[in-house]
């Protein structure tokens, strides 16, 4: 929907592509073909706000390091080369060997019709299930939960109970950076109603612990004795609706069975938890109807994943808080479109429409459907067990599209051998340099956010359209686009006619409601014959939609009928996890996720200075007493090992938010801007026997201080090239480029900043070299412009790096000015930021500091004073922290 008002830029209501909350965005082209981005404030999932990865979204639509042609063997070539040696060679490896050797990854990053288009390809015209998703890496858990509670995978609430509810409790989310704009919403409801109760359950203290009422520090894997635990209290103490689970539910015997008579003592070395914050969240929980609780990827991304879903929904189910305003379990699915690949079957184990693939009957129908000439009769290779049939050579052709595996899989090493191995291999991706693309024998152009048109489901059900509003660079096309050329050049021409999304949307609707007439939940056949216009117009609206009806919010459940073929909900026996994760060899355990500020691998957030300031480079978060035990200091570098025998080095971050005999390390760091900062080469293989979902938040780990002979940073105007570092980490800094050093050894400084900074030959330098210290402050200029600089020393520098970064924009007419610069810090009428808290206004802990000394004493003052904490609210938690640190202890 584009809108122009008095000749003005044109503006387009789209939808942001990060995060499962899926939030509005208008973005809007200036003259100057700038884009610029604000909240939509009639969207439903958002109402304006954004967080601040999606308020920078136009800063990340430059063209550097983009896909522009295809590629074969490394080489340009034409679409039509490509797209026949792609559609050759499947058609070649299947006659040989079967559909069982080939396969597709695909992405919660592709839109729902992209998707679509690869499940039926695969599916019902290949005939086989070898396509699996990204999403298996977030949501798998989720999925089979749903399933094996509902009959179906369904999410039963909506947003608005967030608003609605009488306590939230938080499982594995840190809501406040990972889903900033749902936070802010319970931030804004718990401020307006005090006696809203906030639970968070998580290892670590995060930034979301903050609006807490109670955190609880639960040992990694507790969460099924915990919610076992709850149960039996609620039994204990009468809360259940009895009536309720004779009347809409099977299986509570067994479940009371295996979870009563559990002593106290156990449950608190089970959890990890003292008996009195135990007994607090139990009564909380028992005294208040209206609660839900939401989880995430502490929850999914488990071994025992699966358990701990069911775990979650039985006690909701054994209160009846379910299907009702205020209460129920909320999945948060972390991807833009998770929920979209799972509706048209992206998953190996399911089928389009949320049919169920080992169903007969839903086979026929989605064969009669598709006039497909065969369809896949079993599940396929989830993602781990997929790479692993690339790695020992039973999948010999496989397509990647939008995303980074070899960065995002558990023991990614492994994995990155599996796809070099592989005799053929196709990529579609917007960037041309990820370090899964590098491997590609076809890079294929993909067209990106901004560029392509379709279609997103959030976490609540909610369907929204990613519409256009600048054209694709190159040759770049849409993902559907590809696969159907791809499937046509198969010989499957009259199946994959398609051209545009909106066809392929109205079939997706279409065969939504194939035999259902209430049978499946998802339903949204109002649209199968939607247009073009009409799907350009269409407004978010939340399944189901059954034909003729008209969308209304909705929630599943209210009348007890559930999915089952008898239409009741199950229990599920769930045993808490055992785990030999930790062992002298390996005495922490290694937590991995999101930072506040970046996306998945970078490739999108990585291009904004303004998101890479805050945190720029990969680290380890450390408790102190962990620190000390194992002779770490705050800021050195650590050395972290694992059972894959792969090793990363990180900057050491000490923090009392993190538990002790635990460490965080985020996953978003990539061979192309930090290469021993790719954490997920840590991660063994291990994944919950029934979701397929790896155990990416608990791993055994060594860590040890990885002592280096010199240590560096440097800025430049030029993107450095071919570093030769033991430790380096590249950052986009305002108007170049910021990286952190350490080396194992001295060298020719003047010489490694020239070649590696990409310094002019005729640049003037200043600067100087003590050999005694081992200080090394180089400054090159290119007349009054400062091409780079490099700061070494054999401690880790002492450098303003915000401010040194910000130098690369000024001019150097005074020589006064060039040695400031080499000081490493500002002169006294310069102002120096400090490390950057908010995100979305630049402002930095120097100026926070200030604005406290001058006399701002609470969150709400300095946002007034200088912004900071007033757009998406994820660094309120950490200016009061600051403001906590800076007030006067009163005398005793």
């Amino acid at each position: 929907m584009n809108i122009s008002v008095d000749n003005t830029p044109v503006e387009t209501k789209t939808t942001c592509p990060y995060c499962g909350v899926g939030c509005g965005v208008i973005a809007r082209v200036e003259e100057d073909g700038k884009v610029s981005i604000k909240g939509d404030p009639d969207h439903p999932a958002n109402f304006g706000r954004l967080c601040s990865k999606g308020s920078a979204l136009g800063e990340t639509l430059d063209l550097d390091g983009r896909a522009l042609e295809p590629q074969v063997f490394g080489a340009p070539a034409s679409w039509d080369e490509a797209l026949d040696l792609v559609a050759a060679r499947f058609k070649d490896t299947i006659a040989e060997f079967g559909p069982e050797s080939v396969a597709f990854y695909l992405s919660g990053q592709l839109l729902t019709e992209d998707y679509y288009v690869a499940n039926k390809l695969m599916k019902g015209f290949i005939g086989s299930a070898n396509i699996d998703t990204n999403s298996r890496l977030c949501m798998a858990s989720s999925v089979a939960g749903h399933k094996r509670a509902f009959g179906s995978d369904t999410v039963p609430g909506c947003y608005e109970d967030l608003e609605l509810a009488d306590l939230i409790v938080l499982v594995g989310s840190n809501m406040g950076w990972c889903h900033p704009v749902l936070y802010q919403r319970i931030a804004a409801e718990k401020a307006r109603r005090p006696s809203l109760k906030v639970v968070v359950i998580d290892p670590r203290r995060t930034a979301t612990s903050d609006i807490a009422d109670l955190h609880l520090s639960i040992k990694p894997d507790g969460d099924v004795a915990l919610f076992n635990g709850l149960l039996a209290h609620l039994i204990e103490t009468g809360v259940i609706d009895q009536t309720y689970i004779a009347a809409h539910t099977h299986g509570f015997s067994e479940v009371f069975e295996q979870i009563m008579g559990q002593s106290l003592a156990d449950l608190m070395m089970q959890t990890g938890l003292p008996a009195m914050q135990l007994r607090q969240f139990f009564k909380l929980f028992a005294a208040s109807e209206k609660v839900v609780t939401c989880y995430s990827q502490g929850v999914n991304q488990s071994s025992s994943g699966t358990d701990k879903v069911n775990a979650i929904i039985n006690c909701h189910l054994a209160t009846g808080r379910i299907g009702k305003p205020g209460m129920g379990p909320f999945s948060l699915t972390g991807q833009p479109n998770a929920m979209g690949g799972r509706e048209v079957g992206g998953l190996a184990n399911m089928l389009a429409a949320h049919m169920d693939l080992e169903n007969p009957r839903h086979r026929e129908s989605a064969q009669n459907f598709w006039a497909a000439p065969t369809m896949a009769e079993k599940p396929g290779l989830k993602a781990v067990d997929m790479f692993k049939a690339v790695a020992d050579g039973r999948i010999k052709a496989l397509w990647i599209m939008s995303t980074n595996p070899v960065v995002s899989m558990p023991d990614a090493n492994a994995v990155k051998a599996a796809i070099e191995a592989c005799p053929f291999v196709v990529v579609s991706d917007m960037q041309a340099d990820t370090d899964t693309a590098r491997l590609a024998h076809v890079l294929l152009p993909a067209s990106g956010w901004g560029e392509k048109s379709g279609t997103v489901t959030n976490s609540e059900r909610r369907i929204s359209r990613q519409r256009p509003f600048k054209a694709a660079p190159g040759s770049a096309q849409p993902d559907w686009w590809q696969l159907a050329e791809v499937a046509r050049r198969m010989g499957f021409a009259q199946a994959f006619a398609y051209t545009s999304p909106a066809e392929i949307f109205a079939e997706h609707a279409a065969l939504s409601g194939l035999n259902n007439n209430g049978s499946r939940d998802f339903d949204i056949s109002a649209y199968r014959t939607i247009d073009a216009q009409h799907y350009d117009a269409l407004s978010p609206f939340q399944w189901p939609q059954p034909l003729g009806t008209a969308p209304k919010d909705s929630r599943f459940f209210s009348n007890g009928k559930f999915y089952h073929s008898d239409g009741k909900a199950r229990f599920s026996a769930t045993a808490p996890a055992q785990s030999d994760r930790v062992n002298d060899a390996f005495p922490l355990t290694l937590n991995t996720g999101r930072v506040r500020d970046h996306w998945h691998t970078m490739t999108r957030t990585g291009k904004s200075a303004r998101l890479s300031a805050h945190l720029a480079e990969p680290f380890a978060e450390i408790h102190p007493l962990d620190g000390r035990d194992f002779g770490i200091e705050d800021a050195a570098l650590v050395e972290i090992t694992s059972v894959t025998g792969q090793r990363v080095i990180v900057r050491a971050l000490l923090s009392e938010r993190q538990s002790r005999g635990a460490i965080f390390v985020p996953m978003h760091w990539t061979g192309e801007v930090a290469p021993t900062g790719r954490v997920d080469t840590l991660i063994p293989s291990n994944t919950d026997p029934i979701s397929g979902q790896p155990a990416l938040k608990s791993c055994g780990v060594a860590i040890k201080p990885c002592v280096m002979e010199a240590y560096g940073f440097a800025i430049s105007a030029t993107k450095p090239t071919a570093i030769d570092a033991t430790y380096w980490a590249l950052a986009k800094a305002e108007s170049g480029w910021r990286l952190e050093l350490g080396f194992e050894r001295t060298m020719d400084w003047t010489a490694w900043a020239r070649a590696t900074l990409n310094v002019p030959s005729d640049a003037d330098m200043v600067g100087y070299q003590d050999q005694a210290s081992g200080d090394v402050r180089l400054a090159f200029f290119d007349g009054d412009r400062l091409c780079a600089a490099l700061f070494m020393a054999h401690e880790p520098v002492s450098v303003s790096r915000n401010w040194a970064a910000s130098q690369l924009s000024q001019c150097f007419a005074h020589r006064n000015n060039r040695v400031s610069l080499i000081a490493g810090r500002p002169s006294a009428n310069q102002i120096d930021p400090g490390a950057i808290v908010c995100s979305c206004f630049s402002v930095g802990i120097n100026q926070i500091t200030d604005a406290i000394a001058k006399g701002c004493t609470t969150v709400k003052a300095i946002g007034e004073t200088l912004s900071a904490g007033t757009n998406c609210g994820s660094c309120r938690a950490e200016i009061g922290a600051i403001l906590a640190a800076t007030r006067p202890i009163a005398a005793e």
